[in-house]
């Protein structure tokens, strides 16, 4: 008998493919658009227009393409530019759609594909995001390779046995490098170098010169000034990268008028700001440009906003909900359930820059005064600390989603609140399984307080 399943509708019939590689591209389009259904374009740039040229002539809306290491990036915005909707899509997802056929291109395999809708394309923010994003992602590549650096620095001091990193707390603070340029500089008596610490500096004179007696051998303090060169390189070249960040957020437009309606005070005065931090007013660009102030929500410095906006964009319409957004975070528990029986529900292995950032965030929160610092401690006593990371980041991101959807302002309801509401919660279980069980749970009576 004939099968009754209705056969797939065509939802892109002007699809084209396009198989990416590091010397040319090969691109399929329906057959009957021209002569040859199949050809082969150069990687150079002339050749991408030809191949959007080629495209136009063949009445192409849409085309898809796997992401293949870098090479799509260029693919991808020259043929935006020209007016089609490109679609990026993950070979993996590409590998689980079963009845390829071995004589079929890469190319036709996605064209055919995408034409019946049975791919999703990958998410990614419109042009002024990306622009920053590049900018902001430059930057944490400067501060990892400045970081190499200070190890580098740690090490010559620790071979010259100068126990300078038991005094203070950070070598590439103030009080830090300015001994450190002393040294390189030749200065050699220990008083004169432990009379820089700067006045926040703890610790007295004479335990600072008495770290700083070490054995000062020449080759050794030659590798100590090279290292701190290059330290100087990369910190100049963080701070030429935050003045092109500070000049593409003024390009943004505003979705507040800060004069109107002010930024909220800050919820850590007298903090130290990060020793990256940049040294213009970062918090007041992302209120500005975003219409939320996310340094409210306990975690989030300028630092992780600014690293999720410049991943996500500003424009939440991509989600459709917070469950969505945990999902494609790979935070939100996995769902793996064969014959009935769930047999894992372990989140999936997921490398995002933004599921990253709200991981360090829930770290940060092992101390906090507040419901999500409540939260995170009850889950780590509970599941242990990765499982409580990955649990505080999920709250975190859905956090972020609705601030980032809805606008307005976070209030923590405050520590105290939170464990309230979590013994009301466990209060209530505890009555429903008496009931269960045919039991009444009965409070037991406060004792009187003793009067001496």
């Amino acid at each position: 008998m004939p099968s009754s399943q209705p056969e797939l509708s065509m939802i892109n019939p002007n699809a084209a493919g396009i198989d990416l590689g590091a010397d040319y591209h090969w691109v399929s389009v329906p057959e009957g658009r021209d002569s040859e259904c199949v050809r082969r374009f150069g990687c150079f740039t002339a050749d991408l227009y030809a191949m959007a040229d080629w495209l136009k002539q063949c009445d192409i809306d849409t085309v898809v393409m796997e992401a293949t290491g870098v090479y799509w990036i260029a693919v991808f915005q020259i043929l935006e530019t020209q007016g089609f909707e490109v679609k990026l899509v993950n070979a993996r997802q590409v590998k689980t759609v079963p009845g390829r056929k071995s004589d079929v291109l890469d190319c036709q395999w996605l064209r055919q594909l995408h034409r019946y809708g049975l791919l999703a394309g990958s998410f990614r923010p419109d042009d002024q995001i990306c622009v920053l994003r590049s900018y902001i992602r430059q930057r944490d590549t400067l501060i990892k390779s400045a970081s190499t650096h200070i190890q580098r620095m740690q090490k010559a001091l620790t071979q010259m046995n100068v126990q300078l990193h038991r005094v203070i707390s950070d070598i590439s603070g103030t009080t830090g490098l300015a001994i450190i340029r002393a040294i390189v500089s030749g200065e050699r008596d220990l008083h004169k170098l432990a009379a820089l610490k700067d006045r926040r500096i703890h610790a007295s004179t004479d335990e600072i010169a008495a770290a700083l007696n070490g054995d000062y051998r020449p080759e050794l303090v030659f590798v100590l000034h090279q290292e701190l060169q290059l330290y100087d390189v990369f910190q100049t070249q963080i701070a030429a990268c935050d003045a092109e960040v500070e000049a593409c957020l003024n390009q943004f437009a505003d979705r507040i008028e800060v004069a109107t309606n002010p930024l909220p005070a800050a919820k850590r005065r007298g903090k130290k700001q990060p020793g990256n931090a940049p040294r213009f007013d970062l918090r007041t660009h992302l209120y500005r440009i975003s219409g939320v102030d996310f340094t409210h929500v306990d975690g989030f410095g300028v630092l992780t906003v600014l690293t999720l906006l410049s991943e996500l964009g500003l424009d939440p319409s991509k989600f459709p909900s917070a469950k969505h957004f945990a999902s494609w975070l790979g935070l939100c528990p996995g769902s793996r359930i064969t014959g009935g029986k769930r047999k894992s529900s372990q989140t999936r292995q997921v490398a995002n820059r933004v599921a990253t950032a709200l991981r360090m965030a829930a770290q940060t929160l092992v101390r906090s005064h507040s419901a999500l610092g409540a939260f995170y401690r009850r889950m780590q006593a509970k599941l242990g600390a990765p499982k409580a990371i990955t649990a505080t980041a999920h709250k975190l991101a859905r956090i972020f989603y609705h601030l980032w959807t809805s606008g307005g302002a976070f209030v923590d309801p405050g520590m105290e609140t939170y464990e309230q509401q979590y013994q009301e919660r466990m209060v209530k279980n505890l009555k429903k399984k008496a009931m269960a069980l045919g039991f009444d749970l009965v409070a037991k009576p406060a004792l009187p307080e003793c009067v001496s």
